[in-house]
């Protein structure tokens, strides 16, 4: 194993899209989750966006059974282009020709079975080959004006190292995520990470700062990954590796300015349904319109119900 790390520009992005969704079935018996949309656009999409913003040029699916979906998703599709042309719909074409910009490519490999997180990683080293790259779970979405990609490969090109992008949860959550033994701060803001663990019970918890789905690497990770014993659930861990990575002193992580919803969880996913709707620039101000009035009638409908229940009794 080598301390040497690549200088190289950032340009590989992997996108780990092998979990079966379980939380969202049935909707994801034949529709992978990262599919699932928020308005007219798949949740996928918001990372791959991210992840070009950011320079990225070669984008990294690592896919599983049934998800050839995300990739005829990020592929042409010739038919329907000439349909939309055929039927005076440029701008409609331009926007499903363009979901994968110029210069910028795709590459999907296969997980052969779902041995975790950290596998589905190790399943990329052969398309990363020897240079850093960023991992984007696509169920994390991010909104805001300065996303975490962007900032952790400006925070690589000043200390290249393994880096997380973490924020502080509410004490009832940490046993959701995995969760940072924080080490010394820098006057930058960078925090040195001594230990990840993956979700500890609150009382255990050595802080609240926990890290989300978004991450720098160097191919050293690699290394430790197919060394690694099975963790939680018998699978290969990536939070393990991290860890071990983080014991060496070779881990520090950067604090997430951006807003943060989780589309793993159903909850978080109609939630960054409603603000994205809120903020869309065209049915925006309607959608609140709509959503104040529907409000309105829960309330009435509420208060008739209780005025109903006071008569009886």
């Amino acid at each position: 194993m080598t301390d040497q790390v690549s200088t190289a520009p950032i340009t590989k992005a992997v996108f780990p899209v092998a979990g079966s969704g379980t939380r969202f079935l049935p909707a994801t018996k034949a529709m992978p989750k990262e599919l699932l949309p928020i308005i007219d656009k798949p949740i996928v999409q918001y990372a791959v966006e991210e992840a070009v913003q950011a320079g990225i040029t070669e984008l990294i699916f690592v896919t599983g059974r049934n998800k050839r979906a995300v990739g005829d998703h990020f592929d042409a599709n010739l038919e329907l282009e000439s349909q939309l042309l055929a039927k005076g719909k440029s701008e409609l074409r331009d926007l499903v020709r363009n979901i994968v910009p110029e210069g910028v490519s795709c590459l999907f490999v296969r997980q052969p079975e779902p041995l975790g997180l950290g596998h589905a990683v190790l399943c990329a080293a052969p398309a990363v080959g020897p240079n850093p790259f960023v991992v984007l779970l696509a169920d994390d979405l991010m909104q805001g004006t300065y996303l975490p990609t962007q900032a952790l490969i400006e925070a690589f090109s000043k200390n290249p190292q393994t880096i997380l992008s973490v924020s502080e949860v509410a004490p009832e959550e940490v046993s959701k995520y995995g969760i940072l033994k924080p080490g010394a701060r820098g006057d930058d803001g960078v925090i040195a990470v001594d230990g990840l663990v993956e979700k500890p019970e609150r009382d255990a918890a050595p802080s609240r700062m926990a890290s989300f789905g978004r991450y720098v690497f160097t191919p050293e990770i690699f290394t430790i990954l197919r060394d690694l014993k099975p963790g939680a659930g018998g699978e290969i861990q990536l939070a393990d590796a991290i860890d071990q990575l983080a014991r060496e002193g070779k881990v520090s992580a950067i604090l997430n300015a951006a807003t943060r919803y989780d589309c793993g969880d159903k909850f978080g996913y109609l939630t960054a349904i409603v603000d994205v709707a809120l903020a869309n620039p065209v049915y925006g101000a309607e959608f609140l319109a709509l959503m104040r009035d529907r409000l309105a009638q829960y309330e009435g409908a509420q208060d008739h119900g209780a005025s109903d229940a006071a008569l009886r009794a």
